[in-house]
């Protein structure tokens, strides 16, 4: 596995990742009820003997705009060994339901260069980061929503080609789920955004497999 022992991985993100975690930092049992307490609980019972702590700094809303705005406090004061960030939806979602808002649109141009900021600024203080794209429960690639979402994730893409770090297409895991049921079963209320057990459980999935998580160990 790409995660050495004795690491810390803090994952961030937007309401996906927060799912109710505990504040200043999401850990143990109040590390949220999302796809990073899913990931946790996986990790330690594989690799027991790694001693690894997950930290949840994930906050619901979040744009990558916030996201830069907090990165010292919620990222580099923990001293994280990994990090892993999922961000975007709510840059697309603003565009679309609060379309006269312009003032909390982020558009392609502003993601891309903060995120890729993010990632450059931190690379140099951590021993890992993982990029994972943002995604849109629909299968119908010409929805404007999921067409736009797709944008997003191909700058990931390439912010994680430039970069050199590991990238989870969790569009893509969605996806093949969504060649034999509806996507949306997979969303909590059906809103094609905010993921439920199963949908958790394949982010949670889709993350592991990008660090070469042993499914098999122990």
């Amino acid at each position: 596995m790409k995660i050495e022992p004795n690491s810390i991985l803090l994952m961030i993100g937007d309401s996906v990742t927060d799912c109710g975690r505990a504040r200043p930092v999401g850990e143990h049992w109040a590390i949220g009820d999302g796809y990073v307490g899913l990931v946790d609980a996986l990790l330690n019972a594989a690799y027991p003997d790694y001693n690894l702590r997950v930290l949840n700094t994930g906050t619901s809303g979040d744009t990558v705009r916030h996201l830069e705005a907090r990165w010292q406090e919620d990222v580099f004061a923990h001293s994280p060994d990994w990090v892993s960030i999922m961000i975007g939806i709510n840059d697309v979602w603003r565009q679309f339901d609060r379309p006269t808002d312009p003032g909390q649109h982020v558009y392609l141009d502003e993601y891309e260069q903060t995120l890729r900021k993010l990632v450059v600024d931190t690379l140099p203080k951590v021993k890992g980061l993982v990029l994972m794209t943002p995604y849109y429960m629909s299968t119908t690639v010409e929805d404007p929503m999921r067409a736009t979402m797709d944008i997003y994730g191909e700058a990931v893409k390439r912010i994680a080609a430039e970069t050199g770090v590991p990238c989870v297409d969790t569009q893509a895991a969605f996806d093949r789920i969504g060649e034999h049921i509806y996507p949306a079963t997979l969303s909590h209320g059906w809103d094609h955004v905010h993921p439920n057990t199963k949908g958790h459980m394949v982010l949670a999935r889709a993350f592991l497999q990008a660090i070469e998580y042993d499914w098999n160990r122990g």
